[in-house]
């Protein structure tokens, strides 16, 4: 064993063919040493054993074969404590092989990593962080059977919201729930939990359920700040569009201070943020995303004249979110200012010739009607008597519906307001006190 530590590898090749003249043996040299040819080899040993070829004579010229011939050295019969020695090397190598958690799949093929992109790696990253906050809602209505009279629950809508807080509380758009009789929540997992209303908000389409879901499937999404956004900055909206599983849109925010209508009543949301990202029917009530993963908006709308899914999309600001929430989830309704009247379409006013909000109902036991605001009716021979017109309150002129609405959005309850209405031929100040929203069934 000893002297194969210093094992000299003599090589002789031999080679012939019809077209190469054999080499003479004598130019090659007559030993190799191992450790020069170490990097050749496909491993490193430190030993290496080698048997003598069976073949004692060369092969001659005539043959086109090439060889290789070891000259080993005798061995000698190796003593106790060397046999000792390898047996322990074998099991201890053995034993290696058995106790090693190598996949076996993994140990020889070598993967090439997938090379992605830093934004691409970003995208990656704030889709699979932020997922597990995204929840699809199923929206079932009570529907009678027309010929068994069995009232039976079917699915009448679907959406998408997202986990506000560790307590359950869901948050989403209040025409993802509008005429619901149940509501189902399907959290990332697959888990589905019956959800139930907390409150919800009309005029700015926003609604807050609730499920009993232990905490550790529930994960919050982060909130972030939608005053100080930029036209440009990248937005990613994440939900369930079509009721496919949660998928990804990308964009950039296309405009800001936007107005839409509230598809419940009509009253203007001021401060919308529009967006190019695709939101087609079932992303309604998923969040909107900046760059770094934060909450910036809600999805709510998407404006297309050809009335397919492409389009302008808009989302709710975050910040006009947060108060409305806040609210819910504590009073489980928003204690909003009105003045208690209904007024005439703007474009009943525009032929008037007039610019204003025409009165057409005051009831007696509202702010206005307190106040004595006058109505439309009709008299006695079933003439139309026009109501008063408001031009402007605190100050502030009014043209349509849409500028009362703002401007009353700026109030608080209880705030004295100066209503200033052209009655007949002449205007008038009238101060009103406002009072709350009346609650909502």
């Amino acid at each position: 064993m000893a002297t194969a530590t210093s094992l000299v590898l003599s090589t002789f090749f031999h080679c012939s063919s019809s077209k190469l003249s054999p080499f003479p043996s004598p130019s090659l040299p007559n030993s190799l040493h191992l450790h020069k040819y170490r990097p050749f080899l496909p491993f490193s040993p430190s030993k290496l054993f080698l048997l003598p070829t069976s073949s004692p004579n060369p092969p001659t010229s005539s043959s086109p074969s090439c060889f290789l011939k070891f000259n080993l050295p005798k061995p000698s019969l190796p003593s106790p404590f060397d046999s000792l020695l390898l047996l322990c090397t074998s099991v201890v190598l053995s034993s290696s092989l058995f106790l090693a958690d190598v996949d076996p799949a993994s140990a020889f093929v070598v993967t090439t990593p997938r090379k992605l992109q830093t934004d691409e790696l970003a995208t990656v990253r704030l889709f699979q962080e932020n997922t597990p906050s995204v929840v699809y809602i199923t929206n079932l209505a009570a529907r009678q059977d027309a010929f068994t009279l069995d009232v039976l629950e079917v699915p009448q809508g679907s959406g998408s919201g997202f986990v506000w807080d560790n307590e359950g509380h869901i948050v989403t758009n209040y025409h993802v729930i509008r005429g619901a009789s149940d509501l189902r929540v399907t959290l990332a997992d697959q888990t589905t939990y019956d959800a139930k209303i907390v409150g919800f908000d009309q005029d700015k389409d926003v609604a807050v359920l609730r499920v009993d879901a232990p905490k550790d499937k529930l994960r919050p999404i982060p909130i972030g700040i939608s005053a100080d956004l930029l036209v440009g900055q990248k937005v990613y909206a994440i939900g369930n569009p079509f009721g496919l599983d949660h998928t990804l849109t990308t964009g950039v925010i296309s405009g800001l201070r936007r107005e839409i209508s509230s598809a419940a009543t009509g009253r203007p949301i001021q401060d919308v943020i529009q967006t190019d990202a695709a939101i087609n029917p079932g992303n309604s009530g998923g969040p909107l995303l900046d760059s770094s993963g934060n909450l910036i908006g809600i999805n709510t709308a998407i404006y297309s004249p050809s009335g397919a899914s492409s389009g302008v999309g808009f989302s709710i600001p975050v910040d006009t979110v947060n108060g409305i929430v806040d609210q819910l989830v504590k009073f489980g309704k928003v204690t909003r200012p009105i003045l208690g009247i209904k007024f005439a379409p703007d474009q009943s006013v525009e032929q008037l010739g007039v610019s204003g909000v025409l009165v057409l109902d005051a009831p007696a036991n509202g702010p206005a009607g307190k106040a004595g605001l006058q109505p439309t009716k009709r008299d006695a021979y079933g003439r139309l008597i026009l109501g008063d017109i408001i031009t402007s309150v605190n100050g502030k002129k009014v043209t349509n519906g849409s500028d009362l609405y703002r401007i009353l959005d700026q109030c608080k309850v209880g705030d004295k307001v100066m209503v200033e209405v052209l009655r007949g031929d002449q205007k008038e100040k009238i101060p009103v006190i406002l009072e709350p929203k009346p609650d909502e069934s």
